[in-house]
């Protein structure tokens, strides 16, 4: 028990220390510098999220029929050979192949950390407590991002291409780490009716047969997407309000940290909101920022940056702990997959266009349009959560 109540803390710690992205806070800038335009620098995202279309779901179903630990395994592995490409890479040929290991490592993390936190806590019979150790989960992801940005500025002023090298270190110590986990006993899937059988009646009942996890999936997916998008336009908008290299890292931690604080107490404001507001605000917050974003061009206006990451601090946890309070237990990480990946769908349909319009015209229409384009579809969304009974206060 002692062994299995230790998954909590190694499980935080692998997140740091994927998360500590030392490469982040000048990834696109590396990217422009080797001669890449917004275009591709998207396309690469692109890509990436659709490497994980393809394999999320099943990664996920691995996962659950074979193990959740070695799931974890393989994506930190993945990740390493991922950054190791990156540092060695001068054209896009080289950092789409690293995307796409990238992709795959990501595919194999997503959802099966989740299922084994939750599940570890379901052993120690604490589930009720999920939605905080998710929320800490975040906040150590984010934390780790907001010291590792702040390096990975001062890194960039030796060279752009550094940040890289300790990226793939790093993964690799999150690697021994993971190795150590223990998986908790848990309801097995019945494979009775043979593994594409059983995967496909699992995406039917996540996407078809329970309404309430349907819409609060798509839901989430464009509530993510919308953040997500932005977070490929703030360094070129740093640079283009004027703000220095070498506080690029300082900046890029801070909201960091803000991501990490808001998902510390996640759980009490939504305590607070309740269901209902806490719904409608994840999609009204980035839609207004995004307007904010495409009318003012100036240093101050970086604040508003920051509304962006208090909504990514609070959606993750919160979605998360809706979703698993309506799924069963054998299925959990093929259905917390099917979530990851609608994100990455949207994403992938709606970012290339959003790029091209960054390219033709200027990242300020292209903040017009996102924020647009989101809200529209978050509306569309919260009809149908209230249809279902799930926009309940």
């Amino acid at each position: 028990m002692l062994k299995l109540k230790s998954n909590i803390w190694k499980l935080h710690l692998i997140s740091a220390l994927r998360w500590f992205m030392v490469a982040m806070p000048i990834f696109v800038l590396f990217l422009q510098d080797n001669g890449l335009s917004m275009t591709q620098i998207i396309t690469l995202q692109v890509m990436f999220s659709i490497i994980i279309v393809v394999a999320e779901i099943p990664s996920g179903y691995l996962a659950d029929i074979i193990s959740r630990k070695i799931s974890i395994i393989i994506g930190l592995l993945l990740g390493f050979l991922a950054y190791v490409i990156y540092a060695q890479s001068y054209q896009f040929t080289g950092f789409l192949l690293a995307e796409m290991i990238l992709g795959f490592g990501s595919s194999f993390l997503s959802g099966a950390d989740s299922a084994l936190l939750y599940d570890t806590l379901g052993a120690l019979n604490r589930e009720g407590e999920y939605k905080k150790y998710q929320g800490f989960v975040l906040s150590a992801e984010n934390f780790s991002e907001s010291i590792a940005s702040i390096l990975g500025g001062f890194l960039a002023v030796i060279s752009l291409r550094l940040p890289f090298y300790i990226q793939a270190l790093v993964m690799l110590l999150g690697l021994i780490v993971a190795l150590t986990l223990k998986e908790p006993e848990r309801q097995k899937v019945d494979r009775s009716e043979g593994n594409v059988k059983t995967l496909v009646k699992t995406i039917r009942y996540a996407m078809h047969d329970h309404p309430a996890v349907k819409w609060l999936i798509i839901y989430s997916a464009i509530v993510s997407a919308s953040t997500f998008s932005a977070v490929w336009f703030i360094q070129p908008y740093f640079a283009m309000v004027g703000l220095p290299l070498a506080l690029f890292g300082i900046v890029w931690a801070a909201i960091q940290f803000t991501t990490g604080a808001t998902s510390l107490f996640a759980y009490k404001i939504e305590n607070f909101l309740g269901k209902k507001v806490s719904l409608i605000c994840l999609i009204f917050l980035p839609f207004f920022t995004y307007l904010l974003l495409g009318v003012f061009e100036a240093l101050w206006a970086i604040s508003f940056i920051f509304i962006f990451y208090i909504v990514r601090g609070f959606a993750n946890p919160v979605f998360k702990d809706y979703v698993n309070n309506l799924i069963p237990s054998d299925t959990r990480a093929t259905i917390l997959s099917v979530q990851g990946l609608a994100m990455r769908l949207i994403f992938s349909i709606v970012g290339p266009f959003l790029g091209w319009i960054a390219d033709l015209y200027s990242i300020q229409h292209a903040f017009f349009l996102t924020g647009i384009l989101f809200l529209g579809l978050g509306i569309i969304s919260l009809l149908f959560l209230k249809k279902h009974r799930v926009l309940s206060s």
